[in-house]
């Protein structure tokens, strides 16, 4: 046997050596491993000046030296499965890093209010569970897929939420699983594998208003508000989302061209589209005087009349439960949102055509209008009814 063959046979039989930190200008814990491919123990270094304090990062490399002797003697070699240096981060600090991050993003004009609102309170409930969690997780590299498939059961059965609202939790974990590969602390996203409850899409189920309910709730906002009944229209006719109304200004509606503009900062998807507008709604616009105004002025500011200061979309759903719902007596379920439903739903009852209702609701495909379409207007299509031939 070759003295170099002897060396390698001790360095594979030594397999590791102790971690032990290292301090100086630069602190780290460091120890050797055998590496197969270059056939020699090779020092691995997990650097801590990442760490400001000198007190936190002596804590910090006891338990880190801790745990890799644990790994070290059931056989993990960090040559063959290596982990990222990050992944010895703490949960805290990579869920402030990812809040630094996304809140940048928001004012970057990246994420929209509601997105970077409903993923900081995604983050809010994870660092709460972790809290209360028996088996709570102190670094970035115990989130993992167990980790992640306990919480969501949690969501779904301790919680008592729907299959929708897991749904929702496991998508934004599957964003935050990027950004933890992307910014280092995770080789793999953990969420590979953890499949949606909803896959295959299921026919919507809708409380859309009957049209006895339309009737009185129409009856209703002409009584109490004539600039809320326009704000009803638009989301009953043209399907613009209560979120993209509260944008909307004068200057965006083209009476000649009968459309209203959603410009790309106004827009859900981002993208600018223009949607048609009914004569019917054009009317109620010219009787509310709503041209009088000037062009950048807000369509639906404070109480829903055109003005320059921006409300919140919050002003449509409070007016329609106190001002509309309660009034009437109508049930929890028919929300402001319904009216939207309700005009899909109506539009398809009507024999509309399904493409022209699709590009009218900025549905990204007929898989999603079809969910609108009740069951009891699917009739034969009368192109094919007739169809036959010598076969």
């Amino acid at each position: 046997m070759s003295k170099n063959q002897q060396k390698i046979d001790l360095a594979q039989a030594i397999a590791y050596t102790p971690p032990k930190l290292y301090t100086g200008k630069e602190w780290y814990v460091g120890f050797y491993a055998f590496d197969p491919v270059y056939k020699k123990l090779r020092i691995k270094r997990i650097k801590l000046n990442y760490i400001d304090n000198k007190i936190e990062r002596r804590k910090f490399s006891v338990d880190l030296i801790k745990r890799l002797n644990e790994k070290l003697r059931r056989g993990w070699n960090p040559w063959i499965a290596s982990e990222t240096n990050k992944g010895y981060c703490t949960f805290k600090e990579a869920c402030e890093h990812y809040s630094k991050l996304t809140t940048k993003k928001f004012q970057e004009d990246y994420y929209r209010e509601d997105t970077y609102t409903s993923y900081l309170s995604y983050l809010r409930r994870l660092k709460e569970y972790n809290d209360q969690y028996r088996f709570s997780i102190s670094y970035i590299y115990q989130l993992d897929k167990q980790y992640i498939i306990d919480f969501l059961e949690y969501v779904y059965i301790d919680k008592g939420n729907c299959a929708r609202t897991r749904d929702n939790y496991l998508g934004w974990f599957k964003s935050f699983s990027s950004f933890l590969v992307q910014s280092g602390y995770h080789k793999e996203k953990a969420t590979e594998g953890i499949e949606t409850f909803s896959k295959w899409q299921k026919q919507k189920k809708r409380e859309y208003l009957p049209e006895d309910v339309l009737t009185k709730v129409k009856k209703q906002v002409e009584d109490k508000n004539k600039h809320f009944l326009l704000a009803t229209y638009i989301l009953f006719y043209t399907f613009i989302r209560p979120a993209e109304m509260s944008k909307l200004k004068i200057n965006n509606i083209n009476l000649k061209n009968r459309t209203i503009i959603i410009g790309e900062d106004q827009s859900k998807n981002r993208r600018e589209a223009a949607i048609t507008l009914p004569v019917k709604v054009i009317h109620l616009m010219l009787d509310l005087n709503i041209f009088d105004h000037p062009g950048n002025y807000f369509l639906f500011s404070s109480k829903m009349q055109p003005g320059e200061g921006y409300a919140d979309p919050k002003q449509f759903r409070d007016f329609w439960n106190h001002h509309v719902r309660k009034p009437l007596g109508l049930p929890e379920k028919y929300k402001f949102y319904s009216l939207k439903d309700t005009g899909v739903t109506m539009m398809l009852r009507a024999h509309t055509d399904i493409l022209s209702v699709r590009d009218q609701a900025r549905h990204s495909s007929i898989l999603i209008t079809d969910t609108y379409t009740p069951h009891d207007i699917a009739v034969a299509n009368p192109l094919i009814d007739k169809f036959e031939c010598d076969f």
